[in-house]
């Protein structure tokens, strides 16, 4: 079903005699005197919307007002990307499971990075279809880049976690990921900006595709996942985004307080040498994620776990857990206290994780 667009002539502005001398403006008036400016209709078509999603390369989409009560922490940094914002449209794009799952983490990193990619230009291409139609429309990243000169504060434009829930896409899981009913939490979304209404939204969901299994606490290396639903967020973004804006940070502040070559070399080692130069390089390595790559939860996700629970933690658990690998962990931390105890095999690095002390921040920002 193709969008409704209304066609009305318009009658002609006053205009300065030069500017109404220039071509293009003459172009534009002629085509309003004839009828041939075509008006976006006031009312996305759902229907029409919905396949324009799925045809830009989007596995799943739903709409959802601006106006959503659990929205409400949104709105203004939505109106402030695109002023006159009506409905944001949230899209799903998902990932392929088994690599997403391998302890080598340069499978799991491409095919995070090459899903990014995909929603990215899913997102992009919906809005240009939106802009051919008439309405205003913006996509922010799916991912980075973001806003920078806010950190450490709200660096995103939009939640798109936040907006996926609202629209009915999935619930957010005890591992504080997104599980879309059908795809599981192998999946990463975009959120477009439209300054329309559409002519159905979304639907939240009435269950939570998380099936509480814990493997997620079982599958995360610092501890950072609890079992009564808390989150060790500085557990988590120490370690998994070693190689993200903090772990550069303080890579960085390691190179200069570092008296010699020799010393640095002492202090940081060739692997991890090589990996945050792979990153600065490429795209930026999660370190872990594990608590993506053991979740069971989705329809189409959910069956080999049923069949055989002691199969899928002996080949998908299992492997993350016996992975030997280094572990970054703030000193005297719950999360360093955990790894070692968990997971001595594992040996912990204690980093401060980049942050800033109070005394040398701005104010307000810690």
């Amino acid at each position: 079903m193709n969008e409704q667009h209304t066609t009305e002539r318009t009658e002609s502005p006053r205009l300065p005699a030069k500017l109404a001398a220039h071509p293009s403006v003459q172009a534009v008036l002629a085509r309003r005197e004839t009828g041939e400016a075509v008006r976006p209709s006031p009312v996305i078509d759902a229907g029409w919307l919905r396949e324009l999603c799925l045809a830009a390369g989007a596995d799943d989409a739903a709409a959802v007002s601006l106006d959503h009560a659990d929205l409400a922490g949104e709105r203004e940094h939505a109106l402030a990307a695109l002023p006159g914002t009506r409905t944001l449209v949230s899209l799903v794009v998902r990932m392929n499971r088994d690599n997403y799952r391998s302890p080598a983490r340069s499978v799991a990193n491409q095919e995070f990075h090459q899903t990014d990619e995909q929603v990215n230009h899913a997102a992009r291409t919906v809005v240009q279809a939106l802009q051919d139609a008439g309405h205003r429309a913006l996509n922010p990243s799916a991912g980075f880049p973001q806003e920078m000169e806010r950190f450490p504060g709200r660096i995103w434009v939009v939640s798109h976690k936040t907006v996926a829930v609202a629209a009915g896409l999935g619930v957010m899981g005890l591992h504080r990921n997104v599980i879309h009913p059908r795809f599981g939490n192998f999946v990463l979304l975009a959120t477009v900006l439209v300054d329309a209404e559409v002519s159905e939204h979304g639907q939240a969901l009435d269950y939570n595709p998380c099936i509480d299994c814990k493997l997620c606490v079982a599958a995360c290396p610092i501890g950072a996942i609890k079992k009564n639903g808390d989150f060790d967020f500085f557990a988590c973004v120490t370690h998994n985004y070693r190689e993200f804006m903090s772990g550069f940070t303080e890579w960085v502040q390691t190179v200069a307080d570092s008296e010699d070559a020799s010393d640095f070399r002492s202090r940081v080692t060739d692997p991890e040498n090589a990996s945050m130069w792979q990153s600065l390089s490429f795209k930026p390595s999660y370190k872990s994620g594990y608590c993506v790559a053991v979740c069971p939860g989705g329809e189409d996700v959910l069956g080999p776990y049923l069949d055989d629970r002691k199969q899928f933690m002996d080949t998908v658990l299992r492997p993350l857990q016996d992975k030997a690998e280094t572990l970054y962990v703030i000193p005297g931390s719950d999360a360093q206290r955990y790894a070692e105890r968990r997971f001595p095999h594992k040996p912990t690095k204690e980093v401060t994780g980049g942050w800033r002390p109070p005394a040398q921040s701005d104010p307000g920002t810690i």
